[in-house]
């Protein structure tokens, strides 16, 4: 039997029941994956831009800085050596990749899991062509009226004409974000307090993710 949720307008009233397969709202969600979908999320973030020098790569220290024997100081070479101040780091960081992958089932099974577990936290809204001019007051309207409080993940195309206003009426609110069905990911979908999503959305995302 296929999971049912209520969709609603934007002033809260339902507009009666959709259906949500069960291969992809109603899965038992497999923690590990979406450990791992999270680890590649992050790590695939990270700029990896980190560098120091060594001593070969700093500027300057050809000349000897003093002779080699007789003064009754350790030899020295250069004054670029990592034992001097201004000199090159023994090994410091250098520029990596962090990222690594996953198969497309595997994040395609993360994501569903993902979308299972927060089933509990999911309402669905019919469209947002209620919004008639771009204004954060509107988009706050609809949000009380839906009963949406805390971080609140939307899940919309912005692009269609009857979300043409969204995207500018959420801008400015620090505890929504806006993103396109095609971009779901395990981070944003795990951060969320709640995740509101457009009726086609569910219908886009339920065929992305059914995909062999």
């Amino acid at each position: 039997m296929a999971k049912q949720l209520t969709i609603h307008n934007a002033s809260g009233s339902s507009l009666g029941e959709i259906d949500l397969n069960e291969d992809v709202f109603g899965i038992e969600p497999n923690v590990h994956v979406m450990h791992l979908a999270l680890r590649r999320q992050l790590s695939n973030g990270r700029s990896g831009s980190a560098n120091t020098k060594t001593r070969s790569e700093v500027r300057g220290g050809g000349r000897k800085p003093w002779k080699q024997k007789g003064t009754g100081r350790a030899r020295a070479g250069s004054l670029r050596s990592p034992l001097f101040v201004g000199g090159g780091v023994s090994f410091g960081p250098k520029p990596r990749d962090y990222s690594f992958s996953m198969p497309t089932k595997a994040r395609r099974l993360a994501l569903r899991s993902a979308l299972s577990a927060r089933m509990a936290d999911m309402t669905v809204v019919k469209d947002f062509s209620a919004i008639a001019a771009p204004k954060t007051k509107e988009m706050v309207t609809i949000l009380k009226a839906l009963n949406l409080e805390g971080k609140i993940l939307i899940i919309a195309d912005y692009r269609l004409a009857e979300n043409q206003h969204l995207q500018l009426s959420v801008r400015n609110l620090p505890n929504v974000r806006l993103i396109l069905p095609s971009n779901i990911n395990v981070k944003d979908i795990l951060e969320a307090d709640k995740v509101l999503v457009t009726e086609i959305s569910v219908q886009e995302i339920t065929e992305r993710l059914l995909k062999k």
